[in-house]
């Protein structure tokens, strides 16, 4: 089975977004296990990062894929990390700095949005590269 761990700053607040994650999080539970741990401060973020490999982390200035280039991405990015990957989503202030170094850069947008919003666009983006991995109908191009 594949493994995902999302690391990000703060809490779910919105129950309607906690409530939406968690249906592409049922949806993906036969194909990928997703552990998520919503971190205190940076220096949490960070502390937890530094035992993780294969991280990637959304950054504005990172690489932007279409939805097929990000399926591509995300089944090498398994492959390469023995099917383990880590995504990290920074705070209101972005990624700690030294995150970047450690870290794949990859962006969402160019659209800012807070970091409950991302959490959710990452997690639809990445069932929509499950389904065009599987060849459903989910993604229509």
């Amino acid at each position: 089975m594949l493994k995902l761990k999302i690391f990000s700053i703060g809490k779910m607040k919105e129950k309607w977004l906690e409530q939406a994650f968690g249906e592409y999080q049922k949806r993906l539970m036969n194909r990928v296990h997703i552990d998520c741990f919503w971190a205190k401060s940076d220096a949490q973020l960070m502390e937890w990062i530094e035992k993780e490999s294969g991280v990637i982390a959304l950054d504005p200035l990172g690489r932007q894929f279409t939805s097929e280039e990000f399926s591509v991405f995300l089944e090498n990015c398994w492959e390469e990390n023995g099917a383990r990957i880590t995504f990290v989503i920074g705070g209101p202030e972005g990624l700690p700095p030294g995150l970047k170094q450690k870290a794949c850069l990859i962006s969402l947008s160019s659209l800012t949005f807070t970091h409950q919003i991302t959490r959710l666009i990452l997690i639809e983006q990445i069932y929509r590269a499950v389904e065009i991995q599987k060849g459903s109908q989910y993604h229509k191009a």
